[in-house]
């Protein structure tokens, strides 16, 4: 059996993504604002053909080489470790990064394009679809929006631009191996050294980060670490929760604004140079079960393997406000969750192409008539048989689905930062509601799109000449990047759907109804509407039976079930506003595209939706079989 291309397959979702852009979020009418005005449907596709072009050049041939070729250490003749990663990382960061995406929807003073998020996140699709481990872009460009948003100006001028630039990389610096999620246990200290540094208030940090992506490299001339730590009290003591979280800057090299020692970097009047090394050291790789191609690191902060400024302690300028850490680090964090999700969204995409070509090529079985098996025919390929369609509707809808959900969440952020009025307020309240959402629906479904992919490919889906068995190992993490999937449960029931009196649940419900009552009018999706009006209507009532009692404990202890209920009605809403921006069916150089469109989401209201009442079963009725049983029953 011929084995197809795959690096060229893993760039065939254009289609589905201009009808998403163009025909179902209309991006053409964010030109009509000031930001915009430069730009057009043309600019916004040639936007696309280029990330399609470095993805298809630099990306996509490269995908399993980096899973085969996991970074490693060597030791330095000072005892410390470099990371070695093959060329092609390398050269895929600077194709990227000189393509201006680091920066696409920046301002074009600081070299951007003004772009609507929206069309970037369009595009970095295409990449995480390309090689999800090589897309290392994600961290950057949060890290560097972060600081945009609460870092001084110097700290925006001498590190995010240099992000941006690519000529430096970004990490975010949260976990501990004693803490893990639960940031209030953080230890790492910082204490102040100089309250009037340039640069922001300097401290000393001390302390240790577990699972630190991109922690390590010599990608970059320089890695810019956001770090929470904790200021001690005026006794020496830490606070106690989050309240005593801050966020500090500390670069692997430190810089020098006024310019002496070090490559000189020239930004208009501004020259900033590389400095000596900070203290902050690699203390080992973790290797994950996918995503090899990323460096995962444990790094040691203070240790005194260097001596910045002639001691030890890494230094460290403090973000925005003593104890504001957390507050800040959520612009990045939340950033990352829907990153998160988009590439969960692409590795199912992947999956599926992939076993859509292979079930395509397949000869296996016959088909079954009135009589049984007639031996006397050939045998077929397997995408014939109504199992294996099965198999690709789920994978369609999951996939295609949580595109659209990511993209609308894109074009949300776009509304919270150019829209007018309401618009604005209503925007970032959706936001708010949607993001455990767009993190978690992906993560855990496109995850079982891969598991499908693998089904569909037989035993070849369990060896590495095929690809899927990668696929599933790199989307299996997403369901704990940026937060396990326990803790956006935790975060959409109980605090999300009820922060400011359940107005965002209730704007939400607004908008889905919209949709039921634009659905009602076309025969062909009355039905459709209906089980959605329905299903809303479940979920709005379990909310209120969850939080009935007012007992927290008894209100979350259902809390993933929730979510799951919560994120299919979300996507059912989704993909019936998707198909009610189809072409006229009469079209016939459309007819695939909308049957295929169609199809899948009927499959989602006839397959999926159906699930809610069970998991809103145990929601509504506050189940405490979970949370009740006894330690010594396991």
């Amino acid at each position: 059996m011929h084995k197809p291309n795959y690096a060229e397959r893993r760039l065939r979702v254009r289609a589905t993504l201009d009808f998403l852009l163009n025909d179902w979020l209309r991006v053409s009418e964010l030109c009509s604002r000031s930001r915009f005005a430069d730009h057009s449907v043309d600019t916004f596709a040639a936007v696309l053909d280029t990330a399609e072009k470095i993805a298809k050049a630099k990306y996509a041939p490269f995908n399993r080489l980096v899973d085969t070729e996991e970074p490693r250490t060597e030791s330095e003749p000072d005892g410390t470790l470099r990371v070695v990663l093959p060329q092609a990382t390398h050269e895929a960061w600077a194709a990227y990064a000189e393509s201006g995406m680091l920066s696409a929807a920046q301002d074009y003073e600081i070299g951007g394009m003004q772009l609507p998020y929206t069309v970037e996140a369009a595009a970095h699709s295409i990449f995480s679809k390309a090689s999800v481990s090589i897309s290392w872009a994600m961290l950057t460009t949060g890290n560097a929006n972060l600081l945009m948003v609460h870092g001084t100006p110097l700290q925006k001028e001498v590190f995010a631009k240099n992000e941006f630039a690519g000529r430096w990389m970004g990490t975010m610096c949260l976990s501990e191996p004693q803490a893990g999620s639960s940031l209030s246990d953080i230890a790492t200290r910082a204490e102040l050294e100089d309250e009037n540094d340039a640069l922001g208030p300097r401290y000393r940090l001390t302390g240790n980060k577990m699972w630190i992506s991109g922690g390590e490299h010599e990608i970059t001339e320089n890695i810019v670490h956001l770090v929470l730590a904790k200021i001690p009290d005026a006794d020496g003591k830490l606070v106690a929760g989050t309240r005593g979280i801050s966020l500090f800057i500390v670069p692997k090299k430190l810089v020098n604004v006024h310019g002496s020692t070090g490559s000189p970097r020239t930004d208009g009047d501004l020259s900033v140079e590389l400095g000596e090394r900070n203290d902050v050291t690699l203390a080992g790789l973790n290797h994950k079960c996918g995503w090899r191609g990323t460096t995962n690191t444990l790094l040691n902060f203070g240790e005194g393997k260097f001596t910045p400024g002639g001691k030890a302690g890494a230094i460290g300028y403090l973000v925005g406000k003593p104890g504001g850490g957390l507050a800040c680090m959520f612009h990045m964090m939340n950033e990352a969750r829907i990153g998160v999700g988009l590439a969960a969204t692409m590795l199912g995409m992947a999956g599926y192409e992939a076993s859509l070509d292979y079930a395509r090529q397949r000869v296996q079985g016959r088909p079954i008539g009135v009589g049984g098996k007639n031996v006397d025919q050939k045998p077929v390929p397997i995408i014939e048989h109504a199992d294996v369609k099965r198999m690709l509707l789920a994978q369609k809808a999951y996939a295609e689905g949580a595109l659209a959900l990511e993209l609308y969440c894109a074009r949300l952020v776009d509304e919270s930062h150019t829209g007018e009025g309401d618009a604005v307020a209503e925007a970032k309240l959706l936001l708010e509601v949607l993001t455990p959402i767009a993190k978690s629906w992906p993560s855990e479904w496109c995850l079982e799109a891969n598991s499908l992919a693998i089904q569909i490919h037989g035993g070849y889906g369990y060896t590495r000449d095929f690809p899927v068995e990668q696929y599933w190992r790199d989307n299996r993490l997403n369901m704990i990047h940026e937060g396990a999937h326990g803790i956006q449960a935790l975060d959409l029931l109980g605090r999300k759907v009820v922060m400011e009196g359940g107005r965002g649940l209730t704007l939400l419900a607004t908008r889905i109804n919209d949709t039921i009552m634009r659905a009602m009018h076309e025969p062909a999706l009355a039905d459709h509407a209906q089980s959605l009006a329905r299903a809303l209507q479940r979920v709005g009532a379990a909310t209120k039976a969850a939080w009935s009692t007012g007992n927290p404990t008894e209100a979350l202890a259902n809390a993933t079930p929730y979510l799951q209920a919560f994120g299919h009605t979300v996507l059912a809403w989704i993909w019936l506003d998707v198909v009610l921006a189809l072409p006229a069916a009469g079209d016939n150089r459309h007819a695939p595209f909308i049957e295929g469109k169609l199809a899948a989401m009927r499959y989602f209201f006839h397959y999926e939706l159906p699930k809610i009442d069970a998991w809103l079963g145990v929601v509504s009725s506050r189940d405490m079989t979970c949370a009740s049983v006894s330690l010594e029953a396991f």
